[in-house]
């Protein structure tokens, strides 16, 4: 394939509704593949930065780093995929590659800074566009293989909502024995109850409501409580291992700490746009650990999706026409989806 031009969704300026366009791909070169993208899934992240809410934007913005497709062409030098191949494409499409976190497997730490799928500028100095498009092409050591035993459309929000909660439970040792409390119950929130029971954890869920109680118990929680209620606070004190906080709002960091035991670690996987307080004696007092937690990397990811396979983890999603894209970004910021908007590409 040479250097072409492929249909995509894109916002045109800050702010601006996104809207069908065409961007340039790169020619298949010796290590990349070619991507036919089946689904891509919506990420709160996506309309933070087609809006300009985290700054440094780059228009026109093709958003989209949940990708699930199909191998369609490789270059000469790839040995790790085939035409046919059944592949996904996370949050990050390069980074340097010979920093000692690079080297060590956690790409997305990269030294130099990673290579975002979109809003970022490769190696020529070229925009990246995301997965809201028809096709993609990316280096297969930036690529990962989704197990037969999920279905494509499920998987891809995977490629961030389930990264993005698998490698905190991970590193924070969530299993049999330990009590874990997840924050939210939205798109990342709910893979991160899937997640953390089918390690073993005994799960709750800490809501501003209990309007998704049912659905919360259903994905494997055992519990399930409504943060609006301040009893909440008081019944939970000193309870909790983990606490994994999905949202895209600040929340209450001393009150969500209150509910940690000695030596538990509150973990922030949403990003709010505007910083947060803290008083510090709420770390100082039972030695807790505030902490924050992004996505990872190759080999971990890949790690995730065989887990996901495994236990038959896929997202809680609603299948949407490209057209219907800017309704879906309304309806997360109302959370109104249960759980995951994924884009049926060959609509776009």
């Amino acid at each position: 394939m040479s250097v072409t031009q492929v249909a995509a969704y894109a916002a045109p300026a800050p702010k601006a509704p996104l809207e069908r366009i065409t961007v340039p791909r790169r020619p298949v070169g010796e290590y990349d593949v070619l991507i036919d993208i089946k689904y891509a899934g919506i990420c709160h992240s996506d309309i933070h930065q087609v809006r300009d809410g985290w700054g440094e934007g780059i228009y026109p913005m093709v958003p989209g780093h949940e990708i699930a497709g199909v191998v369609t062409e490789v270059g000469p030098g790839v040995t790790r995929f085939a035409v046919g191949d059944r592949v996904g494409v996370g949050c990050f499409v390069d980074s340097c590659r010979v920093c000692a976190y690079c080297l060590a497997g956690q790409e997305h730490f990269c030294a130099e800074g990673m290579t975002g799928t979109y809003n970022a500028l490769d190696r020529n100095g070229e925009p990246t566009y995301g997965g809201y498009s028809s096709h993609v092409v990316v280096d297969e050591n930036y690529t990962v293989r989704i197990p037969d035993a999920l279905p494509l459309d499920a998987a891809a929000p995977l490629l961030c909502a389930g990264i993005t909660l698998y490698s905190p439970l991970r590193h924070w040792q969530a299993g049999p024995g330990k009590k874990v409390a997840v924050v939210g119950l939205g798109g990342l929130g709910h893979m991160g109850v899937k997640i953390a029971a089918a390690m073993g954890a005994e799960v709750t869920v800490l809501s501003q409501s209990l309007r998704k109680k049912e659905d919360g118990l259903k994905l494997g929680a055992s519990h399930y409580y409504a943060t609006n209620d301040e009893t909440t606070f008081e019944e939970l004190a000193g309870s909790f291992d983990l606490i994994l906080s999905t949202v895209s709002a600040p929340i209450g960091l001393d009150a969500h700490l209150g509910l940690l035991k000695v030596d538990g670690a509150l973990v922030n996987v949403g990003a709010p746009e505007e910083p947060v307080s803290l008083n510090l004696f709420s770390v100082i007092t039972g030695r807790k650990t505030l902490a924050g937690s992004m996505i990872g990397g190759i080999a971990e990811t890949q790690e995730m999706l065989d887990f996901c396979a495994e236990h038959g983890l896929g997202a809680e999603i609603e299948l949407i026409t490209a057209d219907q894209v800017n309704e879906a970004y309304e309806r997360v910021l109302a959370s109104d989806v249960r759980y995951r908007f994924v884009i049926d590409a060959s609509t776009i």
